[in-house]
């Protein structure tokens, strides 16, 4: 019950931070929504060619655009917050937590899917009423695979968090990434290497249940456990990343330091 509690805690902040400081939280959707306008308007603009950037149609751009946004949030929120709390001073209060530093880990990337989730539900209403595309949103087959996708880019959430302990300051790697989720996401999932990749495999599968209304039980089996085997390795490696990368901050005495 009290680990529940922690995490309701967690959960709780992230939802007031969100409240309490509204002109960042809608200049945030604002500017989401505005890059995928850019984007919408030239693939129109190009011809039907350019919808295939995130998909193969127009439906599959709004799929693609709104696991790319999931995507930016999985891997950096987590660092941005241990960036904040080395910059304020608090890091070391979240080692003070009797259930853990890996605990408080978990709940706020557990918190922060949570808070993505009515984030991404604004842009992806925006997006459809925008493209005049109505996509299937049966949430009992959008939100396992939504979790199994993304847990992969969480591993990599994780490692980016264990950089920002060691290294203090590592936005200018995050815009790499960004670019680098934008070829993954775009990336068919045709090969078995490319099943092997963050997001190209989940992004195939959440598109079939979005576009085409295929349940959750009817995907191949097969791809639903490459899929969770792709998640499982790819979270427990950025975990262990985490966990080293803890382990040399404290040693090197940086954890209460900027």
């Amino acid at each position: 019950m009290s680990r529940l509690w922690a995490f309701w805690a967690i959960v709780k902040r992230q939802l007031i931070e969100l409240k309490r400081y509204p002109f960042n939280t809608i200049s945030g959707l604002a500017t989401l929504y505005i890059i995928f306008l850019l984007i919408f308007l030239g693939a129109k603009f190009i011809g039907t060619a350019g919808t295939r950037f995130f998909g193969e149609s127009l439906e599959g751009l709004v799929v693609g655009f709104m696991v790319w946004t999931f995507a930016i949030a999985a891997y950096s929120d987590l660092s941005w917050a241990l960036i904040r709390e080395a910059q304020l001073g608090t890091l070391e209060q979240l080692y003070m937590c009797p259930f853990g530093f890996r605990f408080v880990s978990l709940a706020w990337i557990a918190g922060s899917f949570l808070t993505s989730l009515l984030f991404v539900s604004v842009l992806l209403a925006l997006m459809m009423a925008t493209t005049g595309k109505v996509l299937h949103l049966n949430l009992g087959s959008l939100l396992p695979l939504l979790f199994l996708t993304l847990a992969s880019v969480y591993g990599v959430g994780f490692a980016t968090g264990g950089l920002a302990l060691v290294f203090k300051r590592i936005q200018a790697f995050f815009q790499i990434l960004q670019f680098v989720f934008v070829g993954l996401v775009a990336l068919p999932a045709d090969t078995w290497w490319a099943k092997a990749l963050p997001l190209s495999l989940g992004t195939k599968l959440i598109a079939r249940v979005m576009i085409d209304g295929v349940r959750l039980r009817d995907l191949p089996a097969s791809e639903l456990l490459v899929l969770l085997a792709n998640g499982a390795f790819y979270f427990l490696l950025g975990f262990l990343a985490l966990w080293g990368c803890e382990r040399i901050a404290r040693q090197r005495g940086l954890l209460g330091h900027y």
